[in-house]
């Protein structure tokens, strides 16, 4: 092997360490069976949500999660390997890709890796029926403001309470 090409790999290891890091939801997945059509389209869908999505070496995958601690993910990185990068939400790439391979049986989700922690497939199918970041924050929201709504309601009974008695 040349220097130019070692270096070149060393590189995209590189790469692959920086995904890893900085990637708050990622899901291994196989692509076998996948047209170039369907293909295209799935990159187009993980493209607009803003979530990375490539085919990737397993035996540089493995490098990359050596120097990560993620190596539980190795047992995920077999035969034809594309991943999904997701930097912002970590239910968006789960939800995408699940939605996607409902439609289309060939996608096989393999497994990932959520928040530093290794997940099983079914572990990804999971998170994907949760709802997203905003979702979650809405609903807390909404829990948050029932008492105060609560208590402006008894509020204003007991105001109207007094006003019918004062009149």
């Amino acid at each position: 092997m040349s220097v130019q090409a070692h270096e070149e790999k060393a590189k995209l290891v590189e790469e692959i360490v920086d995904r890893l890091n900085r990637s708050k939801g990622t899901v291994v997945t196989d692509y076998r069976g996948l047209n170039v059509a369907e293909i295209t389209e799935l990159r187009k869908q993980l493209r607009e949500a803003g979530i990375e999505f490539q085919v990737l070496k397993n035996t540089l995958t493995r490098r990359a999660t050596e120097k990560t601690s993620l190596t539980e993910l190795d047992a995920y990185l077999t035969g034809p390997t594309a991943i999904a990068f997701g930097y912002d939400d970590p239910v968006k790439p789960a939800k995408i890709l699940n939605d996607f391979a409902k439609k289309h049986k060939a996608l096989e989700l393999k497994g990932g890796v959520v928040e530093g922690r290794v997940i099983s497939s079914s572990e990804v199918v999971a998170l994907a029926g949760l709802p997203s970041r905003e979702g979650l924050l809405s609903m807390l929201l909404s829990v948050l403001q029932a008492p105060m709504r609560n208590l402006a309601y008894a509020v204003k009974q007991i105001a109207e309470k007094q006003e019918t008695a004062a009149e």
